[in-house]
């Protein structure tokens, strides 16, 4: 199976019904090299379409001395370099972080409307149980379920990406079930295997490298989430739906194979 199969086209994002009729944020600096916009303090599908369109503003058309935008939940993280911003006779006495704040912000006022943030379905075959997810009796259990109600709620939770982080290409979907909510295990996992699907505070991670990790271990992916050597090296990107959907062990074996 190859990889081309997992996707579905790009679209436009659809208009928000209950959109704000403005857009709201503050620039503040986190230290001598990064600013932070932060959009609120809230995990939100629309704040997050606002970080990822922002994030999209300012990389495509860089702002000089930017050297990286990092988007997170509800935030976007600017790395610059102090040294490359040019003095400002407008703003003759003014710092480096308040000259690419007054930029940020002018920026963001003329052009965040017209981002529009392309979407893609990415489906993810997931082998729940066993060995793959350990967890996933206990989940049941937790959640006054069988395995099987939790197999098809997770399956069907309308999961999309908010944020890639904690390691390169692992990513935190939003969307999951509620009647799948449950916090991190007390006591995280010293190894978990690559591609382990899990659940915590009302989201899905996998992770994409074998690591640590305390969440809810529920199954495993056999598809590979992080390359260095392609190009985009992530297999996924924030704004990304996923749709996961079950298969054996045999199937699991047989994509695995594919990719070696």
């Amino acid at each position: 199976m190859n990889y081309t199969d997992f996707y579905s086209s790009r679209s436009d994002l659809d208009a928000e019904k209950n959109a704000p009729n403005h857009m709201r944020w503050r620039i503040l600096p986190m230290s001598e090299t990064c600013l932070l916009i932060e959009f609120g303090q809230v995990i939100d599908p629309y704040v997050n379409k606002l970080v990822r369109s922002a994030a999209e503003c300012l990389m495509h058309d860089p702002l000089p001395g930017v050297v990286d935008v990092v988007p997170a939940f509800s935030s976007v993280a600017i790395h610059y370099k102090p040294e490359c911003l040019k003095h400002d006779l407008l703003m003759p006495l003014a710092m480096p972080f308040e000259r690419l704040t007054a930029e940020v912000e002018a920026r963001l006022s003329k052009n965040l409307i017209q981002w529009s943030c392309p979407e893609r379905l990415v489906k993810i075959p997931i082998c729940y149980g066993g060995e793959f997810g350990p967890d996933l009796e206990e989940v049941a259990s937790r959640c006054n379920m069988s395995v099987e109600e939790v197999v098809r709620l997770h399956t069907s939770s309308p999961a999309i990406i908010y944020m890639l982080g904690f390691a390169p290409g692992l990513p935190y979907a939003g969307g999951l079930d509620s009647r799948l909510s449950l916090p991190r295990r007390s006591t995280p996992r010293q190894l978990v295997a690559e591609g382990t699907v899990a659940i915590a505070n009302n989201q899905t991670a996998i992770y994409s490298m074998t690591s640590p990790g305390g969440w809810n271990l529920i199954g495993r992916t056999p598809i590979n989430l992080f390359d260095a050597r392609s190009e985009p090296p992530s297999l996924l990107c924030p704004g990304d739906r996923l749709s996961f959907y079950q298969i054996t062990e045999d199937e699991y074996d047989s994509i695995l194979e594919q990719r070696q």
